[in-house]
């Protein structure tokens, strides 16, 4: 008996099961690509812009090179973040280095929750997919033991057919919950290494705006 046969023998829930662990593992595949491209592009992009300010003359110099490499603007917000205009609201009543402060850590906030996006959805299938696959499995022997109890013989091809086709939704929930608890994990270090970065752009950069101001 394939899967096709085996879901559409089953009963409602069965097939529902079935559809979830199957969007649960569309889900997760297509997160998974996605955000290992957009790390790949992030990790180099964070590296040459970090690079290319501290390399250049002035902010503005540095605003100008940060754009053409910025593709997945990480580093670009926190830059112009550094320009604050005066103002009569309450974000200027602290001073400049307040604001400074301010706008900095929003900025770093938007740049950390760009990468972090997608992390929920994987940790999310990596502990909920095994479980779901248990249901179906627990309810594929329930209906089991009513079809042979309903038979009046016990015999061992009674047994082993049923119960090793509801055994098929714990494997497929293994299936789904294995790949997306790796690509969390390998994918939480590799974001983490960027927050890193990004944090210590941010507290360098900030030092640097101060020492400017503290000077004219």
């Amino acid at each position: 008996m394939n899967l096709a046969q085996l879901f559409w023998q089953g009963d409602m829930l069965t097939r529902g099961v079935a559809l979830l662990l199957l969007s649960m593992s569309v889900g997760s595949w297509v997160m998974i690509l996605w955000k290992s491209w957009l790390l790949r592009r992030a990790s180099a992009d964070v590296a040459r812009c970090i690079a290319a300010f501290w390399q250049s003359k002035d902010v503005a110099e540095a605003t100008q090179k940060i754009k053409a490499f910025d593709r997945e603007a990480l580093v670009l917000p926190m830059v112009a973040a550094s320009k604050i205009e005066a103002s009569q609201t309450l974000a200027s009543a602290g001073g400049t280095q307040t604001q400074l402060t301010r706008v900095l850590r929003n900025a770093l906030h938007l740049s950390l929750t760009k990468l972090q996006h997608g992390q929920v959805l994987l940790a999310t299938v990596g502990a909920t997919a095994p479980f779901v696959g248990l249901l179906g499995t627990v309810w594929g022997i329930y209906h089991a033991l009513i079809g042979i109890a309903s038979a009046g013989q016990v015999t061992i091809d009674k047994i082993s057919g049923p119960v090793g086709e509801s055994l098929i939704m714990t494997a497929a929930g293994l299936a789904v919950a294995i790949p997306a608890v790796l690509a969390y994990n390998v994918m939480g270090r590799v974001v983490a290494r960027i927050e890193a970065d990004l944090e210590g752009f941010a507290r360098d950069l900030r030092e640097l705006l101060q020492n400017t101001q503290a000077q004219r």
